[in-house]
């Protein structure tokens, strides 16, 4: 009875630290984020140009990701949603894939994985799954797109550079 009288605090409190700990980590994440604002210019991995753009937006409560190349064109939220960090990306296959967010130790790399959709037909049907954002430096860094269809995965690397 004395243990359980410790362990039921302790668990408590173990609790509310790592729900502290994941608000400050989204809170940081997002921060890191926001230091992408301005124009990124790269290439897909066939070698075409990509342009990556970043904007806060809505009061600094939003960060908008637009991605423009040859066959993309498609537009990424970014926001604070309590103790996560979401994203929602209105992808060129008609469906809008949320994922929440998960950092490495260090802050410099971001995984983002699939939480849900709207308009996706069906669990297998195709969609944006994961993004894996990678900060090299403040004028480097990359994007790892994973898309789902039918159980298979298709990944696209974006190299990018900030413009100069």
């Amino acid at each position: 009875m004395k243990t359980l009288r410790f362990a039921i605090p302790l668990a408590v409190a173990v609790l509310c630290a790592s729900s502290l700990m994941a608000a400050v980590d989204a809170k940081t994440s997002f921060a890191a984020l926001k230091s992408l604002t301005g124009t990124w210019e790269g290439k897909t991995p066939e070698g075409k140009p990509v342009q990556v753009s970043y904007r806060v937006t809505s009061g600094g409560s939003a960060l908008m990701s637009e991605i423009q190349g040859e066959h993309e064109d498609m537009i990424t939220m970014f926001h604070l949603d309590g103790d996560r960090l979401l994203l929602t990306h209105y992808c060129g296959a008609g469906n809008q894939p949320r994922m929440v967010a998960t950092a490495s130790p260090d802050g410099k790399v971001i995984t983002f994985n699939f939480l849900d959709a709207t308009n996706l037909e069906s669990p297998t049907a195709g969609h944006m799954h994961r993004m894996v954002l990678t900060m090299v430096d403040a004028d480097h860094h990359t994007e790892e797109w994973v898309f789902a269809s039918d159980g298979k995965e298709m990944t696209k690397v974006f190299d990018l550079r900030r413009a100069k």
